[in-house]
């Protein structure tokens, strides 16, 4: 396990619902870590969250109002910082494809301001989130994705000598994040009625306790460079429908403008970089710091088929309608039942 004993992490998009995981488990599981600053522009959620974690029982957990699109504000925020999580992103799918500029600001621009403001700083290491959205992105939200992977990966390249590592992981949908599925359902089941966008999507899933396993997991073990990609399964969006309203009426009201049928991690054109570490996959980028060789040996990787590819709707493990309900009541909402 990485030792962050006496050392200073920032999390940008805290208070999301990633953000709010990993702060629990830094503060359950590194409890003599030094700090631990929420970097979001949302003052309200700050304020929601701040109650949840009194000054007086976390002395070492920091807000700091601020948006990755200003500069100067994240240089300040990154003062005395040892870590970088950056979760901030516009993540909503329509809500991009209609106000375009406003996500290629945060999404592309913020973390260009991310990596300088990195390597200006004393920082040691960034994991950057990503999304499956960003492997043959079709929509606008995927394409900045996309672009601040390439970023972060080759952020690597103009380090000099400094020992800074840029990392990337990129997982599908988390169950019970904010504007998923599964919550937007447990909401529209009271109503009796539960709109399908089509029979044959699928998503990936993974639970909020995966997506932070996944993270720790990059700041603890990246060289520089890698696309993090877990193993994890699929579910069909008619049985989230049943395991949820299986009673409720299920009208297909198509696919929104942007979406996919079934999202891809791992296309076939990144299987000439793609590895298997066992737990996860890599993408490993073109050029980078180190020797191939010596990282294929210490994680003991394995390359993958030519060709090879990572997509939700040709997965091998699935979830089922009653694998589903027991996950929602787990991870989701203690209350649930059918």
């Amino acid at each position: 396990m990485l030792d962050l004993a006496g050392k200073s992490i920032l999390i940008t998009g805290g208070t999301g619902s990633l953000g709010k995981a990993l702060t629990a488990h830094i503060l359950k599981y590194h409890p003599k870590i030094k700090r631990l600053v929420i970097f979001s522009r949302d003052e309200q959620k700050q304020f929601e969250m701040a109650q949840e974690y009194p000054p007086s029982q976390h002395p070492q957990l920091r807000f700091f109002i601020g948006d990755v699109r200003d500069y100067e504000r994240v240089r300040r925020a990154l003062r005395g910082v040892d870590y970088v999580i950056h979760a901030a992103a516009m993540k909503h799918v329509p809500i991009a494809e209609y106000n375009p500029m406003e996500c290629v600001k945060t999404n592309i621009l913020g973390a260009e301001n991310i990596i300088n403001a990195c390597l200006e700083t004393e920082v040691k290491s960034v994991v950057a989130l990503s999304t499956d959205k960003a492997a043959a992105p079709v929509n606008l939200y995927g394409a900045t994705k996309l672009a601040s992977d390439k970023l972060f990966v080759a952020a690597n390249n103009i380090v000099g000598f400094n020992p800074i590592r840029f990392s990337v992981v990129r997982y599908g949908n988390v169950m019970g994040s904010n504007g998923s599925v599964i919550p937007f359902f447990l909401k529209k089941r009271a109503e009796g009625i539960l709109p399908i966008t089509d029979p044959t999507m699928t998503r990936f899933n993974i639970s909020l306790q995966g997506g932070v396993d996944m993270v720790m997991h990059a700041l603890e073990k990246a060289w520089g460079g890698e696309i993090f990609v877990p193993k994890i399964p699929s579910y069909k969006i008619t049985d989230v429908a049943e395991a949820i309203g299986p009673e409720c009426e299920k009208p297909v009201v198509g696919i929104r403008p942007g979406e996919k049928i079934h999202e891809e991690m791992i296309t076939s054109s990144d299987s000439f970089y793609t590895y298997d570490l066992g737990k996860y996959y890599v993408i490993v980028p073109t050029t980078h710091r180190w020797k191939l060789e010596d990282f294929v040996k210490e994680f003991d990787a394995k390359s993958v088929p030519q060709g090879f590819k990572y997509n939700s709707g040709e997965n091998e493990d699935w979830e089922t309608v009653e694998k589903l309900r027991t996950l929602i009541k787990e991870n989701v909402d203690p209350n649930f039942e059918v």
